[in-house]
């Protein structure tokens, strides 16, 4: 049971929680029944492993708690709430259950549809040839951003304060997040590549995330030509996974301290930006404060 698989089981759950805090039971729902078959189907490498007793028989509880979501009657979300963190550390959790369930007999997996995915995918529209990373930079988790480089005599570092997007369908957006990469005149990766939390809260137009992300590079080390491109990424349950819906950019000599609105273009993200289409005619924009650190 490797710790990718953990992580992905808390994002997951987090998807479904968020629908269930926003009264969106349907979702919550489907979303747990789809972790739950995830989290049954793991286990089946592990059979002939002694090791892995407890934690299958965890993992069988978990199951359980997750699957009886159907009746929308037994666990309450504050109850699921509980599993959060025995998803998260499956290898090291050695505390009582909370629940008093018994667990699924892993036997009993439900084949999973074809289409569910714990991956966090790119859209098909995008064609799968996104420019691979450099290996140098370390895997992304959903919902982190990086802390602030250690300052250097005499180079800038940048933080950038993503503060809200306007959108003309704000509330059909489920999850939604934004990806944040620094990316050359090839749409190569010259740092790692950041996601923020789930927004904070929707509100008229604007879908509100109020987080600072730090540029992983001293502006000064920055390539010519290069941009900072802000994906605004939601999650579709019918596909089971998260989509971009439009995207943003900004140019080296748009960095300066304050306020900034960027305009908001068409997906798939153009990295090399040479086909950009607005989104729309309206007054509709990413609004960024920015901060530069200079020791």
């Amino acid at each position: 049971i490797s710790r990718s698989f953990s992580v992905r089981w808390g994002a997951s759950f987090g998807r479904g929680a968020d629908f269930d805090s926003w009264g969106q039971l349907v979702e919550a729902i489907d979303e747990y029944q789809i972790l739950a078959r995830h989290v049954q189907k793991e286990p089946q490498s592990q059979h002939n492993n002694s090791e892995f007793t407890e934690q299958k028989k965890t993992i069988g509880k978990i199951a359980t708690s997750l699957q009886s979501t159907q009746s929308q009657e037994e666990f309450k979300l504050e109850d699921l709430t509980k599993l959060e963190p025995i998803l998260k550390n499956i290898l090291t959790y050695n505390k009582e259950f909370p629940f008093d369930v018994q667990p699924v007999p892993l036997r009993r997996m439900l084949a999973p549809c074809k289409d569910e995915n714990l991956e966090f995918e790119e859209d098909e529209e995008e064609g799968g040839a996104a420019v691979e990373s450099p290996p140098s930079f370390p895997a992304r988790v959903p919902g982190t951003v990086l802390p602030r480089l250690p300052s250097e005599p005499g180079l800038m570092l940048l933080t950038i304060r993503i503060e809200k997007i306007g959108l003309k369908d704000v509330r059909q957006c489920i999850n939604p997040y934004i990806t944040v990469s620094v990316k050359d005149l090839n749409g190569i990766d010259l740092t790692p590549v950041q996601d923020t939390p789930v927004a904070s809260r929707k509100e008229d137009t604007y879908v509100h995330f109020n987080v600072d992300v730090e540029l992983q590079k001293h502006v000064e080390k920055l390539t010519k030509g290069a941009a900072i491109f802000f994906k605004f990424r939601h999650y579709k349950p019918k596909k089971r996974l998260s989509s971009t819906k439009c995207f943003a950019f900004m140019k080296m000599d748009e960095i300066k301290p304050g306020p900034i609105v960027v305009e908001l273009c068409k997906k798939p993200a153009d990295f090399k930006r040479k086909k950009l289409q607005l989104l729309t005619k309206k007054s509709l924009y990413l609004h960024l404060h920015q901060t530069l650190h200079k020791e």
